[in-house]
């Protein structure tokens, strides 16, 4: 198959897993990028973080009507918080091995679904 077929049907997956679940952008999308696209840990995490970003901003022009006033005093510090923990995060992840962060995000990625799955049966 070629890649733009690949990044096609990836891409549906994730969209489709995004829409029914409301989340996970990352945690679908970058093992999409890596594994069925080839692309190198970086390069899927902002490609990642891009598809993320735009989501994000068609979802809330959509939503925003319908949400009312936003309380800015507590969508204000997370947004700051969110900022700053990405760029620290950028900065380690620039100091840590490729192979590596593909292996703590794998750790990571395991760690969630063990405990999504225990919320889910209880």
């Amino acid at each position: 198959m070629t890649a733009l077929i690949l990044a096609l049907i990836a891409g549906a997956i994730v969209g489709l897993s995004l829409g029914a679940l409301g989340g996970g952008g990352s945690f679908l999308a970058v093992p999409a990028l890596v594994t069925v696209l080839g692309f190198a840990m970086p390069q899927a995490v902002g490609t990642s973080l891009l598809v993320i970003a735009v989501n994000a901003l068609a979802a809330l022009a959509a939503r925003l009507p319908s949400a009312g006033v936003l309380d800015w005093a507590l969508v204000g510090p997370f947004l700051g918080a969110a900022i700053l923990g990405a760029w620290d995060g950028k900065r380690i992840a620039a100091k840590v091995p490729a192979r590596r962060l593909q292996r703590i995000f794998a750790v990571l990625l395991l760690t969630v679904a063990v405990f999504m799955l225990a919320d889910a049966l209880r």
